[in-house]
């Protein structure tokens, strides 16, 4: 096995090293002057070659001061630790504003919150679990697993069963979101990930019973080694206690950031990996189930895995980063908040897109014999039609797509047929619905 690109950092031995970083202290500060809190592989090239181990060892110095145990421990019994310094402080402040607030103070502040919350449907639950499931190998397009969403078809390969599990995996955390954590729901969240997968002799729902997993970096590295597997039950429970316990703050209580709560989980889901297979899914689902257990209900709709997709070395090495400054978790808590602060830079590009066409569509129509016939999903039906002539729609796709009851789903469908907006057929005992080529055509020659 190759060895990991990532440096152990020098040593800080105390007080045996003070004399040597007392005159460094007032130059040096937890982060750079950039706000960056950077790890010695990147902060030795960033300060003067004669003096780099001696800065390393103030700035440590100053970090070790403040450091937050969070009360779990690797397997040789060294403390998981974390820091808030004042750049982290400030993107947690932005991210409160966004995700403990509603779809307004995502999106641009001049479109209504109304027209937006309906764009927040399971379809972005759907994108998630597609970019997941890609995340993990998956080779399925998207547009290909978005229909067998929409349309509830059975997986054809283990491709389009991975992201089908994973769509059931986020819907499972929502649903258990007043819940306790426990080993039988982290099975559970597992099993979910996993059923009718084979990948790496992976059994759904059981934890790894040998000591032959560990995890590259990706240039073919060990980037970590797993504690025992005899520990991971033991160390679950430890796991699921850190998970339930109060960090409000009040009666005396410690306070975590549910934030970093939440990525905390997620960490530790990948440093036990606890399974052969499927631990990425199940960290990622563990993570957002505490999001939306500490009512942080934007979460459901931001797509971290798209991110974490684009960018594999970076994620991993934050986690090696941690691993090798002893335990330092404040590498991946950053990681993962400007993730997140992506994620949802993302969510209002896309909803300021969808309203920006729908507003368009909707502006047409207004001009048309239809007028204000119809309503919200007709129209937005009847865009996805312009964009895609010959396009199929079916009842249960639609039912979906919009959190609707297959009733209500084949009433806006026919009375776009009954309009002669839409064309309607048989396939074998069902109703499937067609945009006819000649859509755009009749709009701008039914103006009024």
């Amino acid at each position: 096995m190759a060895k990991p690109r990532v440096e152990t950092p020098p040593p800080l031995n105390f007080p045996d090293d003070y004399e040597e970083i007392f005159p460094l202290l007032d130059q040096c500060d937890v982060t750079d002057a950039k706000g960056r809190y950077l790890h010695w592989s990147q902060f030795k090239w960033r300060v003067d070659k004669k003096n780099a181990e001696s800065l390393w060892k103030a700035v440590k110095f100053k970090r070790m001061s403040q450091y937050k145990p969070i009360g779990l421990n690797d397997e040789n019994g060294k403390p998981f630790v974390y820091c808030t310094p004042h750049s982290m402080e400030a993107l947690l402040y932005q991210l409160v504003k966004i995700t403990g607030g509603n779809v307004g103070a995502v999106a641009d502040s001049t479109a209504s919150d109304s027209l937006q919350s309906r764009f927040l449907v399971s379809s972005l639950i759907m994108e998630e679990a597609i970019t997941s499931a890609q995340l993990e190998g998956a080779s399925t397009t998207r547009e290909v697993a978005k229909k067998m969403l929409e349309e509830e078809r059975e997986p054809i390969d283990e491709d389009e069963r991975m992201i089908l599990n994973n769509y059931l995996l986020l819907k499972y955390a929502e649903q258990k979101n007043k819940d306790d954590l426990t080993l039988d729901m982290i099975l559970e969240f597992h099993r979910i990930a996993t059923q009718g997968t084979t990948e790496n002799n992976v059994v759904p729902g059981e934890f790894r019973v040998h000591n032959d997993i560990y995890i590259e970096d990706g240039d073919g590295n060990v980037a970590h080694q797993p504690p025992d597997f005899n520990l991971i039950e033991g160390r679950l429970k430890l796991l699921c206690d850190f998970a339930n316990q109060d960090h409000s703050g009040q009666g005396g209580c410690d306070f975590v950031h549910p934030l970093i709560k939440a990525i905390v989980l997620h960490f530790m889901i990948g440093y036990e990996h606890p399974f052969r297979d499927g631990n990425g899914r199940t960290a990622r689902a563990l993570f957002y189930w505490f999001m939306l257990k500490s009512e942080y209900t934007l979460f459901k709709y931001i797509s971290i895995s798209k991110l974490l997709k684009e960018k594999p070395k970076d994620y991993g090495l934050s986690y090696m980063y941690s691993e090798k400054d002893n335990n330092d978790l404040t590498y991946f808590i950053y990681f993962q908040l400007d993730t997140i602060s992506k994620a949802f830079e993302e969510l209002k590009n896309y909803l300021n897109y969808k309203v920006s066409e729908f507003k368009k569509i909707s502006e047409s129509l207004e001009k048309t014999v239809w007028g204000n016939a119809l309503n919200f999903i007709q129209k937005d039906l009847i865009k996805k039609a312009v964009k895609e002539p010959g396009r199929i729609f079916s009842i249960k796709e639609v039912s979906k797509s919009y959190s609707i009851t297959d009733n209500t789903s084949r009433a806006y469908l026919n009375k776009l047929t009954d309009l002669k907006l839409f064309l309607s057929t048989k396939d074998g005992r069902r109703t499937i619905y067609i945009a006819p080529s000649d859509l755009l055509k009749k709009l701008n020659t039914s103006k009024i």
